[in-house]
């Protein structure tokens, strides 16, 4: 069997498939289930974030695996195959697994080294272990990613400054605006990313902060940790006349904001422009309100072009961060040969020495007459015909693991001596 990811991120789709093909965390468990009851698949987990949908799964066959996961990419987005097939990024075993510890180092993320993209992993393997359909096989792989993500965070510079998209969509209104001094910001959501959002603003000498959301005592929770105001959602139209930025990011699935909930309350702020930052996936904010006057929307499109701009400083880490994430690689190879290996050799070895021993104990009667360094005699030279019998396919199957071969021959050997 083999780990393979398939998946596409902010780099290899327009946002609008992105969008399409987002597993909101309410849908996770069905999705979950969905997998590992296709015919291919023994171990699955799904990472959907703001920037990239992926499923990891392992593999009963290679080829099986990847179209099961396609269908259900294109059953989840109601999009033929065609579609989006020329989109997706393929990687199995080794490749796979370089790729998530890439992942979980933020080296995939619109910004470089984020830090909440570690957290998102960690997230979705706990999820697949709740709905059981992650085993011991994606376990080992996603613990490590998470080990490596933390190493290249800690060892590289990869983590400083904006490593974070709430810093960015903070940063990137302020270079729009000039500043926010003296502003009033409307936080739209309070879930994770809408109070990192709001965290952010905190130190950014904003004059007010005002947090909505459905659940209202979420709400204010938020806006009493930033000094903020919660207000109802049946409050959002004063709101929003009010406020010179709106952020937003909720868990919704459709659209939240539209040009008819925006456009009754631009008569009332007195020429003034309206910033909406919108980094929910999918969007909150309809396309149709960029088309008002008076309001400019940025996304995650924009946000990705901001992020992008000051990069010099982060990339200069990359190379450094591939180091570790191929030394991580390594090892965690090395320990799946141990996990893979060692209980086949090491059944193989206690059979082969009950045989042994057993066989001594029928010639019992046959050796009475022995003496004790006889016996010692006998008792080495069974060791070593042992020892030397079964050195040749521990060394062969210590070579082979950490693929399929190796799969393969750790397979056999317990079919064919019933370990």
């Amino acid at each position: 069997m083999s780990v393979v990811v398939v998946g596409l991120n902010h780099r290899t789709v327009p946002l609008g498939l992105l969008e399409r093909m987002t597993v909101p965390p309410a849908r996770v468990p069905k999705a979950l289930a969905d997998l590992s009851g296709r015919d291919h698949i023994a171990e699955a987990v799904v990472l959907s974030t703001c920037h990239r949908t992926e499923v990891y799964a392992v593999a009963e066959k290679f080829h099986g695996a990847v179209s099961d996961i396609r269908n259900f990419l294109g059953e989840l987005a109601f999009a033929p195959p065609e579609e989006f097939s020329d989109h997706l990024y393929t990687y199995y075993d080794e490749a796979a697994v370089a790729h998530l510890f890439g992942v979980a180092a933020g080296l995939d993320s619109v910004v470089l080294g984020e830090s909440e993209i570690l957290g998102q992993v960690k997230s979705a393997w706990e999820a697949a272990r709740e709905e059981q359909t992650c085993g011991a096989t994606l376990s080992a792989v996603f613990r490590h990613a998470l080990e490596a993500g933390k190493r290249a965070r800690t060892e590289t510079g990869i983590a400083r400054h904006i490593t974070s998209v709430p810093q960015a969509a903070v940063a990137m209104a302020t270079e729009r605006l000039g500043s926010l001094a003296g502003t009033r910001v409307l936080v739209l959501g309070a879930g994770e990313m809408g109070e990192a959002l709001a965290v952010a603003l905190a130190g950014a000498g904003v004059a007010e902060i005002l947090v909505a959301n459905r659940s209202a005592p979420r709400a204010r929770a938020v806006a009493k940790r930033v000094g903020g105001r919660a207000v109802s959602l049946f409050e959002l139209p004063d709101a929003l006349a009010a406020a010179d930025v709106l952020l937003t990011s909720t868990g919704a699935t459709t659209p939240v904001v539209d040009a008819e909930d925006v456009a009754p309350v631009l008569g009332g702020r007195a020429d003034r422009p309206l910033l909406i930052v919108d980094v929910a996936m999918p969007r909150d904010v309809d396309e149709s309100v960029a088309g008002l006057d008076g309001v400019t929307l940025l996304d995650l499109e924009d946000l990705k072009r901001f992020a992008e701009a000051g990069l010099d400083e982060r990339r200069r880490e990359v190379a450094a961060v591939r180091s570790i994430i191929g030394d991580e690689v390594s090892r965690y190879a090395d320990r799946a040969t141990e996990r893979q290996v060692a209980p086949a050799v090491s059944a193989l070895r206690d059979r082969a020495d009950a045989v042994r021993v057993a066989e001594l104990e029928r010639y019992r009667a046959r050796l009475a007459g022995l003496d004790d360094r006889q016996r010692d005699a006998v008792e080495a030279l069974t060791r070593g015909i042992v020892a030397k019998l079964l050195h040749e396919p521990t060394v062969r199957l210590k070579d082979a693991a950490g693929g399929p071969k190796g799969e393969r021959l750790a397979e056999a050997l317990c079919d064919l001596f019933g370990l």
